[in-house]
């Protein structure tokens, strides 16, 4: 079946990576499975658009809209993760093959891995897998194996498991009232979603707070994200790609299948919380991004803003569920963008340091323009994608006359534009402070320019057939 092809095609790409016969195999099989897995997302997504049934229940699996979106995302950013390894990793691991091989290894795991939740029907399965990327994770951030690696790898996996506590928690005590409410029915998330008005009040609340703190840990809510910045900017570029763009997403993804829980429990204002968590992350996120001095961790605290926005836009009633599923795809698609183009200025200039790097639009003219462009993209400039859901959200709120939390989410949201632009503004102009001209592997603009792409195009036109995958996810979180 096609939904069992995505993670299989991972791991015999994992299998035929750990051979050692050709030193080109790894990187091959890496690319060629990145493809291939994209392919498959975008017709599991072209399928569920239009009506098809994609579900095995006996098997525990199946596709819905939320689950094709969030699909849809994994496949194109591991795609293009997959294709910037080539030449990036082959320059990083230049002295240790063998550590070249094993990143290809962990990397097609760690994919498996996300494609594996949301698959799966059932919620303590995914609650598994989603650990499961964590500790496959782990490895891909020290791969570099000096002291801040390391740091960041060990504070990257004890705060999250830490999380995963809770989250299990969560969701036992949701399966616990299942169980009062309906004992022979199947432990799926729409169960679970259906016996959620039925379910005490007390009990939902308690897993409300389990499960957001948990998986919070995870996504990078305000003030669980302490780890987030560390580990997205130690791991290595195409790493922090998907830590960045899916791995919360998909983290993201646990809290947003149980929104419909939380929401129809009597009672129970989740969305004012989620609004109130939501601008705490936005706003502490936006006054980080103007002290930072890493351009990588600049682009990991905007991680921790944009996972705030979407918890907010949840809040925001059925305009709100809809630009939330619109900021996720867009924030994963332009994080990536972003990161791959911060990999491209760290190997010319060899410095992360933004105080270091001066003019890299006069040394450096593909990797500054790039930078400019994913800095725009992200900090939410028009005419790209990131603009166009931001939007959405501001108009949401609007929708349900929220001018208090449309006030504050502007001025985050300006505070945020002008911090990354200002930081970004330092390196790219001024004189340059040395003359570094290391040249990037031809992999890296490639990839760029193809993650680019839906960046650009999705700022100016939304296809009607992804405009009816988003309305159909906004459904699943307003049943």
């Amino acid at each position: 079946m096609i939904l069992v092809a995505l993670p299989v095609t991972a791991l015999v790409a994992a299998a035929v990576a750990a051979l050692r016969p050709w030193t080109n195999l790894p990187r091959m099989a890496t690319a060629v499975a990145g493809v291939l897995e994209f392919l498959i997302t975008l017709d599991v997504a072209i399928r569920v658009g239009q009506g098809a049934t994609l579900q095995v229940p006996a098997a525990g699996i199946g596709v819905d809209g939320l689950a094709a979106v969030l699909l849809l995302l994994q496949g194109f950013v591991g795609m293009t993760a997959s294709l910037y390894s080539w030449g990036y990793i082959r320059q990083l691991t230049e002295a240790n093959r063998d550590r070249e091989r094993w990143y290809h290894v962990n990397l097609n795991l760690f994919l498996a891995s996300l494609f594996v939740v949301p698959l799966l029907l059932v919620p303590a399965l995914a609650w598994v897998a989603v650990e499961l990327t964590t500790v496959l994770s782990i490895f891909l951030v020290a791969l570099e194996n000096h002291h801040a690696a390391l740091e960041a790898a060990w504070k990257y996996a004890v705060i999250t498991i830490m999380g995963a506590t809770a989250a299990a928690l969560g969701i036992f005590l949701l399966l616990w009232g299942l169980s009062m409410r309906a004992p022979a029915a199947p432990q799926t998330w729409s169960a679970i979603i259906a016996a959620g008005p039925h379910m005490p009040a007390p009990l939902v609340r308690l897993a409300f707070v389990l499960i957001v703190i948990g998986f919070g840990t995870k996504v990078g809510f305000v003030p669980l994200h302490t780890w987030l910045p560390d580990a997205h900017s130690q791991a290595p570029t195409p790493v922090c790609a998907l830590l960045s763009g899916v791995e919360v997403s998909t983290a993201l993804y646990m809290i947003l299948r149980l929104w419909p829980v939380f929401t129809t429990s009597p009672g129970f204002p989740a969305a004012t919380w989620a609004i109130v968590i939501g601008l705490v992350s936005v706003g502490t996120a936006a006054f980080l991004l103007v002290q930072v001095h890493d351009y990588k961790r600049l682009f990991a605290f905007s991680t921790v803003e944009h996972m705030g926005i979407l918890l907010a836009a949840l809040g925001f009633g059925p305009l709100g569920a809809y630009a939330a599923i619109y900021q996720l795809l867009t924030h994963g698609l332009t994080k990536s963008l972003a990161f791959y183009t911060s990999g491209g200025v760290l190997i010319r200039t060899g410095t992360r340091d933004i105080s270091e790097i001066r003019g890299l639009m006069q040394f450096a003219p593909w990797e500054g323009w790039s930078l400019l462009l994913a800095g725009l993209a992200i900090a939410g400039a028009p005419p790209f994608a990131v603009f166009l859901s931001e939007f959405s959200v501001v108009r949401s709120a609007y929708a349900v006359h929220d001018y208090w939390a449309i006030g504050l989410l502007l001025g985050f949201l300006l505070i945020a534009f002008l911090g990354i632009l200002w930081q970004l503004t330092k390196m790219l102009f001024g004189t340059p402070h040395s003359d570094r001209r290391a040249r990037s592997p031809r992999s890296l603009p490639l990839t760029v320019v193809l993650s680019a792409v839906p960046v650009v195009l999705l700022g100016v036109y939304l296809p009607a057939p992804l405009h009816h995958l988003f309305q159909m996810a906004a459904m699943n979180l307003r049943r």
